[in-house]
C-alpha cells in the first residue's frame, strides 16, 4: 500500500511540474527573445516533421552536379539552393537532415539529463562517501578536453546514431551533475525537504519528488543552451568523419564532403552552415528569453 502511495503521490508531483514548466513555457510572450527563438526552433521542428513532403527531391538522389542556387532541373523542378559535387539537391539534404539533428540532439541531451540529475541529487542529498565518489569520477572526466574525448568515444566505438548519443551523454552528464548538485545542497535544508523527513518519506521520493521539481527553473534554462552546444558536437562530429555514416543527410557532414570546393561553389557549404547556425541561435534565444523570464519571478 506504501508503494502504491508513493507512486500515485510521485505522478501528482510529476503533472505538477509538468504543469508548471507548460505554464513557463505560456510566459514567453513576455519575452520578445524567448517568442523569436521558440519560431525559430518551431521553424525547424516543423520542417522535420513535413520533409516527406516539402522537399523537392529526394536526398540522395543524383540529379544535376554542381548547379547553383536557382538553377532549372531539365526534369521538372528548381534547385533553390543548389546542388553539390555528385548532384544531390542541397536544399532537400538540409530539409532531411533536420529530422537527424532533431532527434539525436533532445536523444542525447535527455539521456546525459537522466544520468546527470541522478548523479546530482544522490551527490548532494546524501553527500559523505557518495558526494565524494560521484564528485570526483566528474572531475577525472571533465579534465578531458571535451572534443578529444568526443573522438576517443567514437573512434572506438564506431560511428553511429546510438554512439554518438552514447559519447555526449558520457561527456555531458558529468557538468549536468555538478549543477544539480549545487542546487540540490541548497534545497535539502528547505522546510518542505524537513517536513518530508518528519512524515518518514523516502531518500528517492524527497530527492525527486520534493526536491527536483524546485531546481527545474535553473536546469530548464540549462537544457536549451546545452541543446545548443549538442547540436554544435554533432556539426564537428560530422564534419570531422566522426557522424551519421553516408549517405544519410547529415548537417556537419554535408559541410565535410563539400568543403574542399567551397572557394568555387561557397552555395555547398554555406548554406549547411547556416542551418546550423539558425537551430543553435533559436535555442540560446530560447534560454535567453527563459532566464528573463526568472528573473522577474
Amino acid at each position: 500500500m506504501q508503494r502504491i502511495a508513493d507512486t500515485i503521490v510521485f505522478a501528482a508531483s510529476a503533472g505538477d511540474a509538468l504543469i508548471r514548466a507548460l505554464r513557463s513555457f505560456a510566459l514567453l510572450r513576455e519575452s520578445g527573445v524567448g517568442m523569436i527563438g521558440a519560431a525559430i526552433i518551431a521553424f525547424w521542428v516543423l520542417t522535420a516533421l513535413l520533409a516527406p513532403w516539402i522537399a523537392p527531391f529526394e536526398p540522395n538522389a543524383t540529379l544535376m552536379p554542381f548547379a547553383r542556387p536557382g538553377a532549372a532541373f531539365d526534369a521538372g523542378g528548381t534547385f533553390w539552393l543548389g546542388t553539390d559535387q555528385i548532384g544531390r539537391d542541397i536544399l532537400s539534404r538540409i530539409i532531411w537532415g533536420s529530422r537527424t539533428v532533431l532527434f539525436y540532439a533532445p536523444l542525447a541531451t535527455l539521456s546525459a539529463y537522466i544520468l546527470g540529475i541522478l548523479m546530482g541529487v544522490v551527490a548532494g542529498y546524501r553527500g559523505g562517501w557518495w558526494d565524494v565518489v560521484l564528485s570526483r569520477i566528474s572531475d577525472i572526466i571533465l579534465s578531458f578536453p571535451v572534443l578529444v574525448l568526443y573522438i576517443i568515444i567514437i573512434a572506438t566505438v564506431g560511428a553511429s546514431g546510438i554512439n554518438i548519443v552514447i559519447a555526449i551523454t558520457f561527456a555531458s552528464s558529468p557538468g549536468i551533475m555538478r549543477i544539480v548538485r549545487g542546487l540540490v545542497l541548497d534545497l535539502r535544508n528547505r522546510d518542505y525537504v524537513a517536513a518530508a523527513q518528519t512524515r518518514g518519506e523516502g531518500d528517492w521520493h524527497i530527492m525527486l519528488v520534493e526536491i527536483l521539481p524546485n531546481a527545474r527553473g535553473p536546469l530548464i534554462v540549462d537544457a536549451c543552451l546545452r541543446l545548443g552546444y549538442v547540436i554544435i558536437t554533432i556539426g564537428v562530429l560530422g564534419f570531422l568523419g566522426l557522424g551519421l555514416p553516408p549517405p544519410d543527410p547529415d548537417w556537419g557532414g554535408m559541410i565535410n564532403e563539400t568543403r574542399a570546393m567551397a572557394m568555387a561553389f561557397p552555395h555547398m557549404t554555406v548554406f549547411p552552415c547556416i542551418a546550423i547556425s539558425s537551430l543553435i541561435l533559436g535555442f540560446n534565444l530560447l534560454a535567453d528569453g527563459l532566464r528573463e523570464i526568472s528573473l522577474r519571478d
